[in-house]
């Protein structure tokens, strides 16, 4: 076994770059693998940028051994260098276990949320939205707040678990005026119900919600300002419109209001900036604006989709991008790419959790969108320079095909109910001579299962893909797997030609007599093995990928100097919600959180 490595920290800007540091270094000799996408495995024969001895190792492990890979898992027996490669990895991931109880959330209380807040929330949401209110909360009081902004709000749980569970003043913005009407309904059914219960109800707080693109830090601080002043927002701005420069036009007459009590130091009391999963630059708008606007005294943010995070090297703009955020960060001169800012979405607790039958589509899935691929190269090399998107339709379309098969040849709907007399007549029908015996079948409840029935699917459909002269013809158990395996690899082929005329048509490319599918799958299916160890190996660098953009985030906020603490926290179970690290951070020259 690999010996353990050194433990990390980020409690400084010090500690934190260190960590940084070795991240780049550790991250740029696999950059080629950061840079790949699965799509073009068989079109780019991307097995071959893997060490060969890693493929062969991983080629014969488990399913269920794959999948543990991006959570940190070796084998003894594995080469050396793989196993070196999985604990560095691993040593250099920021933890994910849930940790309430650092000093700065010290006595934090989770308030279980009622069926009347939490109606319409998910078991994720719920178990989300209670805990990061309670955080919420608890920061707001030691920075002095009662003013919290929700951005990116969605349709309000948070903002209202806010304001009716911790009675804070709540403004939520969010770009969707569906969202802000449907939060607003939803705040009046319950205000209603906490109005039956609570004396002196008019003086429930309900979130004001404005509608608004925030589409840089500049207009977050703008709203940031008007919302301490209720004269002058509606109760909801509809700016309907993802350009910035009309978002300011729209606003002009309240931040000119807004930036003479802010010049004369009439700025109203502080407020805490807040989001949960805030998407993609939305996360990093939310820290620039903390910094830039002296309102805001603190932040908690929950970020998402690091793969709509725009990146500095990537894209040519005048606005500063997501990432890098600090200012060590853009000297280090590591870039990411779009394709790992996609890894960094991946979730190793929840890929881990999967069934194995569940991974096996999912590898499934990959290898036919990489077939397809070739198709593409081969016959539409036009369309493949647009980076087409045809959805992911594998593992439907294995469900339909087994269903339709079975129903189709047998005349029943269920899989398992077939006596061995109509078994056994339809693949004397279909293959001839082929004989099996009875006591090679597994019998459930009196009637044959699965396997068997997936060995008929073989003879069902035998012409797609092959001869009957090529099967086995006698009844040992050798030939029985046999069967199995020319199953699994017929049924794929159906599964491709079924996955790649859908392809073809959400593309606009109608069917042509040309198009050899078979011979691609015959080119493809030989390497099929290595797409479940090469996703495995790029999954398990995702979660190092989101380490280097949190810890990016931290830094930003670090270098700010003694004026802000700040803090990565992660909050929820990452089996539940994978994006489960929080960034909390507070200006110092504000109250500190009571102990």
């Amino acid at each position: 076994m690999a010996a353990p490595r050194r433990s990390f920290s980020c409690e400084s800007a010090t500690q934190t770059l260190e960590w940084m540091n070795a991240i780049a270094v550790f991250l740029r000799p696999f950059k080629p693998l950061l840079d790949a996408h699965v799509v073009n495995f068989f079109k780019d024969r991307l097995w071959e940028m893997v060490d060969e001895q890693w493929m062969e190792c991983l080629r014969k492990e488990s399913v269920e051994n794959l999948l543990k890979l991006p959570s940190g898992f070796v084998q003894d027996y594995w080469p050396h260098s793989l196993q070196e490669f999985i604990c560095t990895l691993r040593s250099l991931v920021f933890a994910r276990e849930p940790k309430l109880s650092h000093p700065f959330l010290c006595n934090l209380h989770v308030a279980s949320l009622g069926s009347v807040l939490t109606q319409g929330m998910s078991l994720k949401k719920k178990h989300e939205v209670e805990i990061l209110a309670a955080v919420i909360s608890k920061v707001a009081s030691g920075s002095g707040a009662q003013t919290i902004i929700d951005v990116g709000s969605g349709q309000g749980y948070l903002a209202q678990a806010l304001s009716f569970e911790y009675q804070l003043s709540v403004t939520a913005i969010d770009a969707s005026l569906h969202h802000a009407t449907v939060t607003n309904a939803r705040a009046e059914r319950i205000k209603k119900h906490y109005a039956a219960k609570i004396a002196g109800s008019q003086h429930l707080k309900v979130p004001r919600t404005v509608t608004c693109h925030v589409l840089s830090s500049d207009i977050l601080t703008a709203l940031s300002t008007v919302s301490l002043h209720e004269e002058n927002v509606e109760q909801s701005t509809d700016t309907n419109n993802s350009l910035e420069n009309d978002v300011l036009e729209n606003l002009k007459s309240h931040i000119g209001k807004a930036s003479y009590l802010y010049n004369n130091r009439k700025i109203g009391p502080p407020l805490v900036l807040a989001g949960l999963h805030a998407c993609g630059d939305l996360s990093v708008n939310m820290l620039r604006t903390f910094v830039d606007c002296e309102q805001v005294k603190a932040v908690v943010g929950v970020g998402c989709c690091y793969n709509l995070l725009s990146e500095d090297h990537a894209e040519k703009t005048n606005t500063p991008c997501g990432f890098p955020m600090s200012r060590a960060a853009k000297l280090s001169g590591l870039t990411l790419g779009k394709n790992a800012h996609d890894l960094a979405c991946q979730s190793a607790e929840r890929w881990r959790s999967l069934t194995k039958d569940d991974a096996l589509q999912n590898f499934d899935v990959h290898t036919f969108r990489a077939a397809f691929q070739m198709v593409l190269d081969k016959y539409f090399p036009d369309v493949l320079t647009s980076s087409p998107s045809i959805g992911r339709k594998g593992k439907a379309l294995r469900r339909q095909r087994m269903r339709q098969v079975i129903e189709s040849k047998l005349g029943t709907k269920g899989c398992n109910t077939v006596p061995f007399f109509t078994f056994k007549q339809q693949c004397k029908s279909a293959a001839g001579s082929l004989t099996m015996k009875t006591d090679e079948l597994e019998v459930v409840d009196g009637c044959y299962s699965n396997m068997a029935l997936r060995a008929f699917l073989i003879y069902a459909a035998v012409d797609a893909c092959t001869t009957l002269e090529e099967l086995p013809q006698s009844s040992s158990s050798s030939d029985v797997r046999c069967l199995e395996t020319t199953v699994e690899k017929t049924d794929n082929y159906l599964l491709f030609k079924e996955f790649s005329m859908s392809g073809l048509s959400r593309l606009g490319c109608g069917p042509s007599e040309d198009i050899n599918l078979l011979e691609i799958w015959k080119e493809a299916q030989p390497f099929a093995e290595f797409v479940g160890p090469f996703w495995s190996l790029r999954a398990a660098l995702g979660p190092l990928v989101e380490t280097y953009i949190l810890l990016d985030r931290l830094l930003f906020l670090q270098e700010q100097g003694n004026s802000v603490e700040a803090f990565l926290f992660p909050l929820f179970d990452p089996t539940i919600s994978p994006r489960n690290v929080a960034i909390v951070a507070q200006k110092t020259g504000a109250d500190t959180l009571a102990t």
